[in-house]
């Protein structure tokens, strides 16, 4: 346990992201793509807030809304006391070192005709965070040592590499600036199970050794379980369950976290366990349902579910979810 682990690091307010949707002969908009709706959390100093959904539910522009890579429509996002929303591209500097993000995708995510040196060099120069040469040496060594990887690394392209060493390398150089807050967008779904397992303990080694913050976005489930302290679950631009990652796997409450969780294959052939079939398919961001939006593939629909979005049931302080017609066992 970490001594930070009661502050808050994040706090997300309300936070929208709506893409514009333009047509027409004057290119007027039309409509918009409801891609992240009115969402609000805070994750904790040195804790890993895992997020889960459906792809196209809005997981990855949630994630590079936070860091202010996309802009957003409206929220607040409040990171260590300052809101960020409303500081300039000059003020956001200061902040971009302390937040960093790690991408899905190693292959494409590090430039071919740049060697590791260049890479990993690049932060630090940007931010002017070496006066010497040897300085900036000794920090590659470090940034190397961090992610298990040989100094030789350092004078090799990425072709030169495997998918694991890549993503090592895509780490380090999110380390290079020493930040607080790492988002993880599907940072391992690339990557070979085993590979996956290797990875996944280097982020977790690192969490505990620097102090790390985590948003860990992901699909596979068991990952998220494994490296989550809090789970959020999000259905077309809202979050509608949250919880400690324990209670989220043990006693789920909303009919969608039960439907994904029934999803999770079992090793044991000899136990069965009964899967949960969703009807029809994802409505489109762009017109989402009235009322809950999980309502037209939800088998314990009713009326009042139609027509008014539910308020925020807590279980505890930190379990909540959005449901008029919670699952209230296992069995359900």
């Amino acid at each position: 346990m970490l001594a930070s682990e009661n502050e808050i690091l994040l706090e997300v307010k309300n936070l929208s992201k709506y893409f514009p949707i333009r047509g027409g002969i004057l290119n007027k908009p039309v409509g918009a793509v409801h891609a992240v709706d009115n969402v609000s959390f805070s994750i904790k100093k040195g804790e890993t807030l895992g997020l889960v959904g459906e792809s196209g539910c809005g997981k990855s522009t949630l994630g590079k809304t936070l860091l202010r890579l996309i802009e957003p429509s409206a929220g607040q996002i409040i990171f260590d006391g300052i809101d960020i929303t409303q500081l300039n591209t000059r003020e956001m500097r200061s902040i971009r070192q302390k937040i960093q993000l790690i991408f899905q995708d190693p292959y494409a995510s590090l430039n071919p005709r740049m060697t590791v040196n260049a890479i990993l060099s690049e932060p630090l120069k940007i931010h002017r965070l070496y006066t010497t040469l040897e300085e900036k040496n000794k920090r590659l060594y470090e940034l190397l040592d961090y992610v298990q990887l040989p100094k030789e690394a350092l004078n090799k392209y990425p072709h030169e590499f495997s998918g694991g060493q890549r993503q090592r390398i895509c780490i380090a150089r999110a380390l290079a600036v020493k930040p607080q807050f790492i988002v993880c967008d599907e940072s391992v779904s690339a990557l070979d199970v085993s590979i996956q397992a290797q990875v996944i303990n280097l982020l977790m080694d690192l969490q505990q050794e620097l102090g790390l913050t985590y948003l860990f976005i992901a699909h596979d489930l068991k990952v998220v379980e494994f490296i989550s302290h809090q789970v959020a679950v999000m259905y077309l631009g809202k979050i509608v369950e949250k919880a400690v990652a324990e209670d989220i796997y043990r006693n789920p409450k909303h009919p969608y976290t039960k439907a994904l969780l029934s999803a999770i294959p079992i090793p044991d052939p000899n136990h069965r366990k009964e899967r949960i079939i969703l009807k029809g398919d994802v409505p489109s961001p762009i017109s989402p349902p009235t009322g809950c939006h999980f309502h037209p593939r939800c088998w314990k629909a009713s009326a009042v579910c139609q027509e008014v979005y539910p308020e925020e049931i807590y279980i505890n302080e930190q379990h909540w979810f959005r449901c008029y017609h919670p699952i209230k066992d296992n069995n359900e």
